[in-house]
């Protein structure tokens, strides 16, 4: 076989719906670009509903199989699933040894399957010891559940009750003990929220490292769907490494789906093709987790029970991930991860900062109101254009909504203005700072070069950076002894507008057109890549208007 092709073995039961077993582990290899091959040491009779029956392999058979593989291909590595019988693992066991002697070893992944959702036995009671004395040891990692977690340790009178985080974490170092180079405890079972993660106990002698996936991150409050309460519900899986003081955690939101059949399958298939592909077995976990994540977000209903995953979800290669229910705005998330740096120092710029504790000065504050008035107009513009390029009602009439809501922004201006006893005649006669006039004609370039959806980029760092800044002032105020001064601020105003409901629903109306576009025509690499630059030097621009009201230049 070609070097540039990984192979996989799985040793496991055949699924006769499809969802769990080879059939699971064969299509995740296909989709991780793999070439799969399997050796089946039981047929089940099964469907999303449960397990009617099982049709155990005889050992003979199952080896024949193992060596009829391991003699002919150049297996890079090889995942365990559902075994069935002692006599099953003794066989398996023995026959690796022997390869692994001869040939050298191969990174083993071990999913210890005991019993289906259902409640059918898929491991006889006395292949339990001979899976920890036999199997475990020459495994990589083993990637049990939490029952499967607690028989293994009852089986060796450990502490066996997990029923939170801080047991997932003791139970991982007891069963690093058994023998393998790692342990992933999934705890799809296990129930944590937020608190329960941020206040674990690390176990004595040992850190942690916290590797979140699909959740909330800096500087994305307008991004967070319940923009009240954000996620608090969360499935997190624990790594612990032999000789590694390190535990990783891989958190993640907690789906609401009836599509987790075969999710054991799919993770330690997906763990197998990343550990075979040369990846540590740390980064290994987080593509595995990640897939089998989005496996289960972006699967059709399929059978009346627990239907299967989605394996093919990766297969298009799309540069940015399909919207889901639980992620609908990926590429504005892809957006702010890839410039968070940048995203940062414009939402928590000095004037920020400044404006929300009440000491940015009076001329400061005087000279960005200016300015940002006459930026409105070069904004107003720019969306007239985007309406101009539109081929149907919707897309105009949301165009013209921005408009609206434009011209209700420029009169909060006046009336800031009128304040700090700036007439309306000052303001329009003010003369324009090259910062504005610079940002507003790369819109007004960007309007007349004919694409649409590189002017609605353009558009976009504008709209939702002030309500990102307006989220986090008023996150930020609602905190104990907060830094942010909210009652008697001479800016208050300004941040209730851009935190207040008007605001933020342009903003929602803003990441919808802007998500649906990107759904409607998945963009290349290439493509990508050009509105990741007109984003980042949107940001800049912002940063520096920000940076003119500041100097006062």
């Amino acid at each position: 076989m070609s070097a540039n092709v990984t192979a996989v073995l799985t040793i496991a039961g055949s699924d006769s719906s499809g969802g769990a077993g080879i059939q699971a582990d064969l299509r995740t290899f296909a989709a991780h670009g793999c070439y799969g091959t399997s050796v089946v040491t039981a047929l089940t009779a099964q469907n999303t509903t449960g397990v009617q029956a099982v049709h155990g392999a005889p050992p003979e058979f199952v080896v024949q199989q193992l060596r009829s593989v391991l003699d002919d291909i150049d297996v890079r590595t090889i995942k365990t699933g559902m075994l069935f019988t002692a006599e099953n693992v003794k066989a398996i066991t023995s026959t690796l040894k022997e390869h692994f002697k001869s040939h050298g070893g191969i990174p083993l992944v071990c999913d210890p399957v005991c019993v289906s959702t259902s409640g059918h036995v898929l491991l006889q009671p006395d292949a339990v010891n001979v899976i920890i004395e036999e199997l475990i040891p020459l495994s990589k990692v083993i990637t049990p559940n939490q029952a499967e977690a607690e028989l293994l340790l009852k089986e060796r009178s450990l502490p066996c009750k997990i029923a939170s985080l801080d047991d997932m974490l003791v139970a991982a170092q007891n069963l690093v003990t058994f023998g393998s180079e790692a342990v992933l405890l999934k705890g799809g079972h296990v129930l944590v929220s937020t608190n329960d993660l941020r206040n674990v106990q690390v176990p004595d002698g040992t850190t942690l490292n916290v590797r979140p996936a699909f959740l909330p991150r800096e500087n994305t409050e307008i991004l967070q769907k319940d923009k009240t309460t954000g996620v608090t519900d969360l499935i997190v899986d624990v790594l612990c490494q032999r000789d590694v003081k390190t535990i990783t955690l891989y958190p993640r939101p907690r789906l609401q789906s009836k599509s987790t059949h075969g999710t054991g399958c799919t993770l330690s298939a997906a763990l197998a093709c990343a550990l075979g592909n040369g990846m540590t077995v740390e980064e290994a976990t987080a593509q595995a987790t990640s897939f089998t994540y989005l496996g289960i977000e972006t699967a059709s209903p399929i059978g009346k029970g627990y239907g299967p995953l989605n394996h093919l979800h990766s297969v298009s290669r799309l540069v940015v991930q399909p919207r889901t229910p639980g992620y609908p705005y990926p590429l504005t998330h892809k957006f702010i991860q890839s410039t968070a740096n940048l995203w940062k120092t414009y939402v928590q710029h000095d004037f920020v900062v400044q404006l929300a504790n009440g000491t940015l000065s009076r001329p400061s504050f005087i000279h960005f109101i200016k300015q940002d008035y006459l930026y409105l107009k070069y904004y107003a513009r720019a969306y007239a254009l985007l309406a101009t390029k539109s081929d149907d009602f919707a897309s105009i009439s949301s165009a013209a909504k921005v408009m609206l809501q434009i011209e209700t922004e420029s009169s909060m201006h006046i009336s800031y203005c009128a304040k700090f006893d700036v007439t309306l005649e000052e303001l329009e006669t003010t003369p324009e700072s090259p910062a504005t006039t610079a940002y507003g004609a790369y819109l007004i370039s960007m309007g007349l070069q004919g694409d649409a959806t590189n002017l609605l980029m353009a558009l976009a760092a504008c709209l939702l950076g002030y309500g990102e800044v307006g989220l986090w002032l008023k996150k930020e105020a609602a905190k104990p002894d907060s830094w942010v001064k909210w009652e008697g601020n001479p800016y208050l105003g300004w941040m209730e507008d851009y935190a207040g409901k008007n605001y933020q629903d342009a903003v929602d109306a803003g990441l919808e057109t802007i998500e649906a576009r990107a759904a409607l025509d998945p963009p290349s690499p290439t493509r990508y890549a050009e509105w990741l630059a007109i984003w980042k030097r949107c940001i800049s621009l912002e940063r520096g208007f920000w940076d003119m009201a500041m100097n006062l230049s």
